[in-house]
Order: structure tokens, then sequence, then C-alpha cells
């Protein structure tokens, strides 16, 4: 049971490195040991277990670790049938193209949420959404979406969390919720991103479920509460098409 448990712990840590890369390309053994909180030793030893399947890469002239090719070859045989990202993106872009800013897509994953498409904005100036991006899901549009329109559990654990900012106020934060669900949308103004502003409409399946929630961010002079609220009805009409696409 013991050796069980050492061989579970290393997978564990193996993939904690693994997932350093996500918002960084290149990394240090001294940068990866302080993110996931291990003895260099012990984060040496992994990576060059890494390194020798294919899944991290040491640049030798930087001493730098980054993700290596066997991601890709994995990544080659993801079943594309099904995926939102993939069917949804030529909506995505018509959308992009007639408010002219960025337009995402984020799913719920656990207490937080994940971009898993987006189209940038044409604008010389604008709000960069990188894919594979994760957020905390108590705060931004499409967090409000995600949990206003998701099963009460859902609510339910992320207000119990440990991870609930005690700043926030739980009654407005409901209030919120309710709010999004009558009026089938929500915004913010800088309240994740300092100079962002976002309004998000849920995408709902043929069988009325909850499959993503529907995006437009921008910087915030130049998408007003005013111009949120006058774009809303086309990102749920938007919203409500894309999820006819899906089963």
């Amino acid at each position: 049971m013991e050796d069980g448990k050492l061989t579970v712990r290393a997978v564990e840590r193996a993939l904690d490195i693994m997932l350093c890369f996500t918002g960084a390309s290149e990394l240090t053994l001294t940068e990866i040991s302080t993110r996931v909180e291990l003895h260099k030793s012990t984060v040496h030893r992994l990576l060059a277990s890494l390194e020798g399947k294919g899944f991290i890469m040491r640049d030798g002239s930087t001493d730098k670790y980054r993700l290596g090719y066997r991601l890709w070859e994995l990544s080659a045989n993801l079943s594309k049938e099904g995926d939102p990202g993939i069917i949804l993106l030529p909506e995505m872009e018509r959308l992009r193209d007639q408010l002219g800013e960025t337009i995402s897509l984020y799913v719920q994953d656990g207490l937080g949420r994940v971009r898993i498409q987006a189209v940038q904005s044409n604008h010389a100036i604008r709000r960069v959404a990188p894919v594979g991006a994760r957020m905390p899901l108590y705060v931004g549009a499409s967090s409000k979406v995600l949990v206003a329109f998701a099963e009460p559990a859902v609510q339910e654990q992320l207000l119990a969390s440990a991870d609930w900012p005690a700043v926030l106020d739980q009654a407005a934060y409901l209030q919120q919720l309710q709010d999004t669900r009558h009026a089938g949308f929500a915004t913010s103004v800088e309240e994740r991103e300092p100079g962002a502003a976002a309004v998000s409409a849920p995408i709902l399946d043929r069988g009325g479920r909850l499959v993503a929630a529907l995006a437009v961010s921008g910087p915030a002079n130049r998408l007003t509460l005013e111009l949120m609220q006058e774009q809303a009805p086309l990102i749920m009409e938007a919203a409500r098409r894309m999820g006819t696409m899906l089963g």
C-alpha cells in the first residue's frame, strides 16, 4: 500500500510540473521548484523522467525547460467530434466580425473556468485572450453565467469553498446570479482585470443543458456598460444559435 501511495504521489508531482507551463512557455529549475513547492533535487529527478519520455524538453543554451513534442502527438489524437471549441469557431468568428471585439468560449472546470476557444479582436488596442487560460469562478461576466445557469450544487460548492475571497459579499453575489438568470446575460467592468470589460451569455444545448459561456471582451473605455447592454441581445441570439448546433 505504501509503495502505491509513493507511486501516486510521484505521478501527481509530475503532473503538477507539467501544469506549471499553462502560464509560461519556459521555466528554470528554480522557478519550477518554487511553483510546485518541492526541493530542487526532487524536481530535477522528475524532470529527467519527463524529458526521457519526451514530455519535457531542456534548452542546453539557457538551461530552461519547456513542454516536449510528445504532447503534440497526444493532442493530435483528441476527438474533435462534439468539441464546442471546434464546432462553434465559425460562429465566434462571425460574431467577432459583427462586434469587433475579442470573442471567448469558457467552460466550468471544478471551481474555476477555462477558456477553450478564442477569436481575437482586429483592433490595434485589444484584449488578448489566450486559449487554455484558467480563471476563478467567483468573478467576471462568464463566471456569473457559468454559476447562474449551472446545477445548484456548483453554487453551493463555490460559496462553501476555501477559495472564496473573504472580501466578497455573498448576498450581493447571489443577487448578481439572480439578475443574470433573469436578464439572460452578465456584464463585468474591471472586476478581474483593470481596464477590461466583458459581457457574457450562456450556451445551452438542445436539451437545455449548460455547455459553455460565450463572452465578448475588450478595453473598458471602448466596451462601456451602455454598449454591452445594447449588444447583449445580439450576443444572446448568437449563443442561442450556437446551442442549436450542439447535441
